[in-house]
């Protein structure tokens, strides 16, 4: 469980100059209550939030705005009656829309009154499902992002990426797709079925991992009033939240790295 365990200081380790940081207390449909930390970092302009599941998973979900790339890393715990000690480390990166989150900016200057509340969003929105068609190289992906290597490297052989969102970012980066893909990632055939129907667990499989992030701020709200010289203008007063699950479909090889997708 060292693996497991270090990755809860991960961003103390690799993000030294955090200006902006909250805990939230997020209630999901169980009644049980999850804890998320997020941090703003607006140097690097990256937003880093990061949470215990109520299934053992350990979720971050990291946004690189300059390279409108947001990465998902997860740790799922192993199953010990089969031999598996250490947690399985996988890592989904996504193209970000920059209309899903505020800002690195606009999130350090969010002051916390009382940590212990328990938040509830003001709007669930519809479940994002990624079709990983990629695999990523975790020794060339700094072509997508400079963050992925320090953020994936314990999930060398579990980073994976849907071409579509590739394309995007290397519209953004403006970097020749052709190039990218080449270098830093591998299609994957799309001929395998779903691991809950695979009997071997030597035999590749589509898996699927879901998470929900409970509560995160999407928007900004605006309000109107007067200026010192009575002229109407919209001010900011306050943010808007959000809560959304993901599903991730991509294919585990061998099935023993998905026993949780009956």
């Amino acid at each position: 469980m060292a693996a497991f365990i270090q990755c809860v200081y991960f961003i103390s380790a690799v993000m030294p100059y955090i200006v902006g940081q909250l805990i939230v207390n997020a209630r999901n449909k169980g009644g049980e209550t999850i804890v998320e930390k997020i941090v703003a970092n607006t140097s690097a302009d990256t937003v880093t939030l990061e949470f215990l599941g109520s299934d053992g998973s350990f979720v971050t979900q990291f946004i690189d705005f300059k390279s409108e790339v947001q990465i998902f890393r997860i740790y799922i715990l192993g199953e010990e009656e089969l031999g598996q000690t250490q947690p399985q480390v996988i890592c989904f990166i996504t193209r970000f829309m920059r209309s899903d989150f505020i800002t690195a900016d606009a999130m350090s200057k969010l002051r916390q009154k009382n940590p212990t509340a328990i938040r509830t969003p003001e709007e669930e929105r519809e479940m994002n499902i990624y079709t990983l068609d990629l695999t990523i190289n975790l020794d060339k992906a700094y072509m997508i992002s400079p963050y992925v290597f320090n953020i994936c490297s314990e999930a060398k052989d579990g980073i994976y990426g849907q071409e579509s969102d590739l394309r995007a970012i290397s519209k953004s980066l403006d970097k020749d797709f052709i190039t990218l893909i080449s270098a830093a990632a591998e299609l994957i055939p799309n001929k395998y079925g779903k691991c809950r129907d695979t009997q071997d667990l030597s035999k590749p499989c589509t898996c699927q991992v879901h998470t929900c992030i409970g509560w995160y701020p999407c928007g900004l709200k605006y309000c109107r009033g007067t200026d010192s010289t009575g002229k109407e203008v919209n001010y900011r007063c306050g943010i808007k939240t959000c809560k959304r699950c993901l599903a991730f479909v991509y294919v585990a090889s061998p099935k023993m790295k998905c026993l949780w997708d009956f």
